[in-house]
């Protein structure tokens, strides 16, 4: 079954919050190495965490399309969660990348 388009752009947002998270562990792992405060391992942590979780729901979106595919209701509530992650970790992004 193919996924609809709600799932494929929570899918698409997931990959690009995959692709967001990837240079702000890089950073923060430097930071962590120069500095090592409890601030700088709670945004890494954070990170590595949101990393695992987007990394897991693009395999999940992929290998079991038709979980979502039921409910139109749950395929919104994903690709709003997903357009959620993807603002805050922009913002998060913008403000340490610049």
């Amino acid at each position: 079954m193919a996924m609809g388009p709600l799932i494929t752009a929570a899918a698409a947002l997931a990959a690009v919050n995959v692709l967001l998270l990837l240079p702000l562990v890089g950073v923060w792992v430097r930071n962590y190495a120069t500095f090592r405060t409890g601030l700088v391992a709670g945004l890494l942590a954070f990170a590595v965490a949101m990393l695992a979780e987007n990394a897991v729901a693009v395999y999940f979106f992929f290998s079991m399309q038709s979980f979502y595919a039921g409910d139109p209701h749950v395929q919104q509530a994903v690709l709003v969660l997903r357009a959620l992650q993807f603002v805050a970790i922009a913002v998060l992004s913008y403000a340490t990348l610049r």
